[in-house]
């Protein structure tokens, strides 16, 4: 049994290093100076596209995002690759059809397929067309690629077999958790002073826990706060095997070693790829932008005090749009249709929560 247990934890320790292998990053550093050499080296002479070249790099540009495309693109500029995408979806819903021919196939097909197409990336036309079989949809293989290519999706080889990562995170909810940083900055008897909050998230449920805050997150101090997170009884990360960081030096190795006595691989993400660890980032968004960035702090109790109100309204009080627009840890009386609506004020009606009295 215990063989079996490290046998696949091994496997998702592998799975997980496929998603944040370093050497693509230089992969991609070496395509992008090829691409300026070759821009040079032809200097004015307009490239010319087809309409297929257009629509397979509007597409995968869309895919990537305009921030990371106005880095890597060369051939256009990222607006113009997005623009490709644009044209690309309004044909999609102008599209209308001209002279004789086979009538488009029905609506619901088409949506079927491409339902198909982007929930399970590695079917090809024919297990497609199988799955619509399925259901009692009947339709050809041709039918099958052309709708693809009218909505933009490549084939089942080119529209990428990985798993996103956005799937794969949900498919290990119960073993992943996330760490981050976040400054703010503090008047103390010597001057301005930048204080260091260091948190780590559940992704799955979205709680939150503060390791500590301080102006100067050492050794020691990364030491203590490993030790409290992977502590037995109260450790926050108890059960956890995967904690996703970015590549900040405050890690030190004494942190990274005492997870890994307690059975959590610490995983280093890659450069510049913030949305590898995106609830994390929104979390810091979140609490920046509703609490600290509208408060002055002085002296260290107070900036301890709003951080503590803060995450207790995050649990409590505040609803989450990626938790169905539910509350983390709801009073018992969330809800209720009855009793007269009360105002529940944290750090002076910065934060408010709403609620029923009990009839």
């Amino acid at each position: 049994m215990v063989g079996g247990v490290a046998f696949w934890l091994k496997l998702l320790m592998f799975s997980v290093a496929g998603w944040v292998n370093q050497e693509q990053l230089k992969d991609i550093e070496y395509l992008k100076d090829e691409n300026r050499t070759l821009r040079k080296a032809i200097k004015t002479k307009r490239i010319r596209l087809s309409v297929e070249d257009r629509r397979r790099l509007g597409v995968k540009g869309r895919g990537i995002g305009r921030k990371w495309l106005k880095e890597v693109a060369t051939i256009a500029c990222a607006d113009t690759i997005l623009g490709w995408y644009r044209d690309l979806v309004a044909k999609k819903w102008t599209f209308q059809r001209k002279g004789p021919g086979r009538p488009r196939s029905r609506r619901d097909i088409r949506e079927m397929i491409v339902k198909l197409a982007k929930e399970n990336l590695t079917w090809g036309y024919t297990r497609i067309m199988g799955a619509l079989k399925n259901v009692g949809l009947k339709t050809s293989r041709g039918t099958i690629a052309n709708v693809l290519k009218e909505n933009g999706i490549e084939g089942a080889p080119d529209r990428g077999g990985r798993m996103p990562w956005k799937t794969f995170l949900k498919a290990h909810w119960d073993v992943l958790a996330a760490s981050d940083f976040l400054t703010t900055e503090v008047w103390t008897k010597g001057g301005l002073v930048t204080y260091y909050v260091f948190f780590v998230i559940e992704l799955k449920t979205r709680k939150i826990e503060i390791g500590g805050i301080t102006p100067h997150p050492d050794g020691n101090f990364m030491t203590q706060v490993a030790r409290n997170l992977t502590d037995c009884e109260s450790g926050f990360l108890n059960g956890k095997k995967i904690l996703l960081r970015d590549g900040d030096k405050k890690y030190t190795e004494q942190f990274d070693s005492i997870l890994r006595d307690c059975g959590i691989e610490p995983k280093k993400l890659p450069p510049r790829s913030p949305n590898l660890n995106a609830y994390a980032e929104r979390f810091v968004l979140s609490l920046k932008s509703e609490c600290l960035n509208k408060m002055i702090f002085f002296g260290e109790n107070s900036l301890r005090r709003a951080v503590n109100e803060f995450v207790e309204h995050y649990h409590t009080e505040r609803n989450h749009q990626s938790l169905d627009n539910e509350v983390i840890v709801p009073f018992e009386n969330v809800g209720e249709e009855q009793g007269s609506i009360r105002r529940k004020q944290r750090l002076g009606g910065l934060l408010n929560y709403y609620y029923r009295l009990a009839a």
